[in-house]
């Protein structure tokens, strides 16, 4: 049987787990996937120059229908599937848009703690610190070989569609909202603006290649 690369998404360069990072691998790949590609207007002036000259970046967005099914998990005895169902995919899936990390912080509130149990918090007036500003996840859009895309999610409807006796649900569908970062070398996200760059070369090489195909076609519209 020919090997199916599967449609991932996932969070990097966050503190979740420490180093490891939050990747969801799609159950089944969506049968479709809708791509819009939003342009900025153009610049106006008088000078033709300026009005040729290309503005803002075109933006990308897709949207992408995720189904999940414990089923098979279940008939084939994963303890987690039995005990949470589709659950661990869809809090997966949640963390990607939540910029907290409440696991983080319980550790290190009982790591501080017990040093103040210990006596070796630094001194009787504990220190104050500002409130320390939380970003969004950082994640990376897998689709194949050729695109790998630093993106933002948008947007994200859960549809539960099936319980176990304990109220797990056990299926369910997402559909996601997904756009593209367009990151400059400048950006202080290197992993994603790689992984840009490399895709946005994939493009470029597929775009050059398509010239095989439209040659012979050309020479035969023209007459001479």
């Amino acid at each position: 049987m020919a090997y199916l690369l599967r449609g991932a998404l996932i969070e990097y360069g966050s503190d979740f787990l420490g180093p490891l990072p939050n990747v969801v691998v799609f159950q089944f790949n969506p049968e479709t996937l809708t791509r819009q590609i939003t342009i900025p207007p153009r610049p106006s002036g008088n000078a033709p120059r300026e009005t040729g000259q290309a503005g803002e970046p075109a933006l990308q967005s897709f949207s992408v229908k995720a189904e999940f099914d414990a089923a098979d998990q279940i008939s084939a005895g994963n303890p987690l599937a039995l005990a949470f169902g589709v659950g661990p995919s869809l809090a997966a899936l949640e963390k990607m848009v939540q910029p907290s990390n409440l696991l983080g912080g319980l550790l290190g509130a009982a790591v501080d703690a017990v040093a103040g149990a210990l006596g070796i918090g630094g001194g009787s007036t504990p220190a104050e610190q500002p409130v320390p500003r939380e970003k969004y996840p950082r994640i990376l859009f897998l689709w194949g070989l050729t695109r790998v895309l630093p993106v933002k999610i948008t947007s994200m409807s859960i549809a539960e569609q099936k319980y176990d006796r304990l109220l797990n649900p056990v299926r369910a569908e997402v559909t996601i909202g997904l756009e593209v970062a367009n990151l400059t070398s400048s950006s202080d996200d290197k992993l994603g603006y790689g992984a840009l760059t490399y895709s946005k070369g994939a493009s470029e090489v597929q775009a050059v290649a398509n010239l095989a195909n439209t040659i012979p076609l050309i020479a035969e519209m023209i007459p001479f």
